[in-house]
Parts: structure tokens; sequence; C-alpha cells
């Protein structure tokens, strides 16, 4: 068996047996049915609203495995390494807070409830994993199309402007944010887009072999002409995926933006 799944089990007894968790859901590869030895594990547990202000993460999340660090990541999610270097999520929010399953929705594609379900006693998180299980939002519309076009542009544009400047680390940053939109519209291309937040997700088998080395062609290590090649190969690609989408939605971008960028981009 994966350690990663003795962690879960252990996660789910532990909240079958304290009386402080109220409810407690997984998300993550493993409610996919993705996981692997190298996966996390991630959970929300919520916690009876007269026991939180008592109740100590650290001592819970010890209690199933070993820790060698804890801590809060930039987006105040709960991160834990566990001695045999298994990484996990936590989310400890009180039980009257529940209802931020519903919030989830738009943000991708959930399993159904059993994948996701791990413990309940309030009766109230089957209903809330209903409401985001099944398809996600529909990503293939005009208004996202035409977000990832016209952001891409905007990196774009930063991104050769700061690499003009001499700032080449700054510059290759930047490049990750033109990638993320290149992929978004890729992902459209070849119907895709259930990892559309997540677009480099599953990326090897997700998209054709074709656009997968135009996308290589877009990355870079930090030396000045690999990242001006990267910054012209992914103008060069953003342009076929205009040619490609144009067919099936009303793009903002026109073509002669393109056209300027390319000799922006020679200047």
């Amino acid at each position: 068996m994966l350690i990663q799944k003795e962690i879960i089990q252990r996660v789910k007894d532990k909240c079958i047996q304290d009386q402080s968790v109220s409810s407690c859901m997984m998300y993550g590869s493993f409610t996919k049915g993705e996981g692997d030895q190298y996966s996390d594990v991630e959970f929300y547990i919520f916690i009876d609203d007269h026991r939180i202000d008592h109740f100590s993460s650290k001592d819970w999340i010890s209690a199933i495995s070993p820790i060698e660090l804890l801590f809060y990541n930039e987006y105040g999610t709960e991160v834990v390494v566990f001695t045999n270097m298994i990484r996990g999520e936590f989310h400890f929010l009180p039980e009257s807070q529940m209802d931020i399953i519903k919030s989830f929705k738009p943000t991708g594609v959930f399993p159904n409830v059993e994948s996701m379900y791990m413990y309940d006693s309030t009766n109230r998180l089957i209903p809330l994993l209903e409401y985001i299980s099944g398809a996600g939002p529909e990503r293939m519309t005009n208004e996202n199309v035409n977000f990832a076009f016209n952001n891409f542009v905007n990196a774009w544009l930063f991104g050769v402007n700061v690499l003009k400047r001499g700032e080449f680390a700054r510059s290759l940053e930047i490049l990750s944010q033109v990638q993320k939109f290149i992929l978004q519209l890729i992902r459209v291309n070849e119907r895709t887009v259930e990892r559309w937040l997540n677009s480099t997700k599953n990326l090897e088998n997700d998209i054709s072999a074709d656009f997968y080395n135009d996308y290589a062609a877009t990355t870079a290590s930090l030396h000045e002409e690999e990242i001006k090649n990267a910054y012209y190969n992914a103008l060069k690609l953003f342009g076929k995926l205009h040619d490609l989408l144009a067919r099936s939605y009303q793009i903002e971008v026109k073509k002669e933006l393109i056209a300027k960028l390319y000799c922006y981009h020679k200047e």
C-alpha cells in the first residue's frame, strides 16, 4: 500500500475518534484516481466551533505521522512535510464555515462524493460535496478565450520589455506567465480544459505531441539568447493558436497587433 493511503486512513480514523472534528473532506490527486507515490495528501477539516480556540493543529497532524516541518504557505494553507517525505496540505476551519466548500465549484472539476468524503457528524457535508461534484465550469467560452489571449499580450510585452532592459532573471520569471496563458489556449484548442487553472498538470499526456513540442520551444534557461528565442517562439505559437481558435471564437486581439509584436521583438 502507498504510504499516502496509510496517512489518508489515519486521518480518517483520527477524525472519527476526535470529538473536536465535525467533518472532513479530501481533495487532490487521490480523489481523482490519479494519486501515486509522489502525490500530496490534502484535506479540509472542520472543527467544532466551541473547541477550535483550544485546538492545536500541530499536535493533531503530528499524531498522524512524525513531521519534519510544519508551516503556513502564502495562501494560508497549513503545509506539512512528514519524516517519510510525504507532503500534506491541511485546512482547519470552524464548523460554522463549512459553506466555504460551495466556493470551490468555480475552481475546477471535482470527482464524486464518495471520493471526497472522509467523515461527517453534522449531516451537512454530503449535500455540500454533491454541490461541487461533477462537471466543472464551462471554460470554452469567448470570455475565457479572450482572457487568455489578452493576458498573453500583457505578459509577453511586459517580459520583452524587461528583457530589453537587461533584467534577464525577471524576464524569465514573467515567461512563466506567458506560458500559462499559452497552455490555456492550447487546452481550449485540444478540448482538455479540465485542468484550466493548473495547465501544466499531466501535460505530457493531455495534449498532442506537436503542441507539446511547440510549448517546449517557449521554455528557456537563464541565458539572454534562450529567453529571447522563447519569447519569439511563444509569439509564433500565439499566432498559430489565434488562427485556429478564430474559427470558433470572437477574438479581440487582432492580427495587426500580433504583427506589431513581432516587429517590437526584433527592435
